[in-house]
């Protein structure tokens, strides 16, 4: 009996452990029944007026957190203050070494339709300026990534609304530690899907830090027809430089794709690799690239670099036209 207590007790703990700090708000706990997409469309059509609805489901291994941070206090309002707003996130926050195990979804609900979507780690404290929460338990994160899934292929609503619901859907998305997650922005990238969704579902790969979703990202790069998104693919795999196969389409758009924006965006890309990775290929770049223009853009970021590679290799182009 004593063991079960036990137990109990501890399992208590790991879901309270997952769930956000909120204050200010009208807080209600309540189990998923029949499913995550029907009780929330049960909370949502019972709302007269606007309230919140959150859960916690795992998150991709990291150690980032996400919160906000507000004159040195850190916590998130989800509405926007008033005059006569009474601040209630507290300062004395521990912060952890470790990154969280849990990633906060929320979601703004309001004229019985989801309006916006929040993604926070659950130390963050939350002031839901007073309105209602619902906080679910029991979430299943491959019914979360369905139902966000949902609001990603849902075009009603004015465009920049429905553009920034998307987008955070597609990033709340991508931090699910669930393998529907990568499966579902596999799809998002593909050819008939909206330039939007497919650039947003670029940077969503670029978070998943697999081997599979940077293999994707390298097709997006050499195929997609937007110079936008392949551009956008360029720069996150700038971020991945440390595998091969990421230098590797950096250069082969530098030397190969049609469009020379989306060169001198490849050019860009290798600025950002770490630790001057980058620096031999811009050197490379100016010698014997063809273009022109790209020429040009490789030499402009050389002579940004502090690089003693670059200065030196400057050094020689002044030298030779003496």
């Amino acid at each position: 009996m004593r063991h079960t207590a036990i137990l109990a007790f501890i399992a208590i703990g790991a879901v309270l452990a997952q769930q956000p700090r909120i204050q200010n708000a009208h807080l209600e706990t309540r189990a998923v029944t029949g499913g995550l997409a029907a009780t929330l469309r049960s909370i949502v059509n019972s709302q007269s007026s606007p309230a919140w609805i959150g859960y916690a489901v795992p998150i991709v291994p990291g150690d980032g957190q996400m919160c906000c941070w507000n004159d040195n206090v850190r916590g998130c309002f989800l509405e926007p203050r008033s005059g006569d707003h009474t601040v209630v996130i507290s300062g004395n926050q521990t912060v952890k070494l470790e990154g969280p195990t849990h990633l906060a979804v929320l979601y703004r609900v309001e004229n019985r339709q989801v309006g916006k979507i929040r993604s926070f780690s659950p130390e963050c404290e939350l002031d839901a300026g007073g309105l209602p929460f619902f906080w679910l338990t029991s979430v299943s994160a491959a019914e979360s990534v369905k139902f966000l899934e949902e609001i990603v292929k849902d075009t009603s609503g004015p465009p920049r609304e429905q553009n920034r619901r998307v987008d955070a859907a597609i990033s709340a998305i991508a931090m699910h530690a669930d393998t529907a997650a990568e499966r579902v922005l596999e799809e998002l990238v593909a050819p008939n899907q909206p330039e939007q969704v497919r650039r947003q579902a670029v940077f969503g790969l670029a978070l998943r830090r697999s081997p599979q979703a940077l293999n994707v990202i390298v097709g997006v790069a050499h195929n997609d027809k937007s110079s936008g998104v392949r551009g956008q693919a360029l720069f996150w795999l700038a971020q991945r430089a440390g595998q091969k196969v990421a230098e590797s389409a950096i250069n082969n758009a530098i030397a190969n794709d049609p469009e020379t924006e989306v060169k001198k965006k490849a050019v860009f890309a290798l600025t950002q690799m770490p630790a001057g990775e980058g620096v031999p290929a811009l050197i490379q770049v100016v010698r014997n690239n063809r273009n022109p223009e790209v020429r040009k853009q490789a030499m402009f970021w050389l002579g940004q670099s502090k690089d003693a590679r670059a200065l030196a290799f400057i050094e020689e182009i002044l030298n030779s036209k003496r």
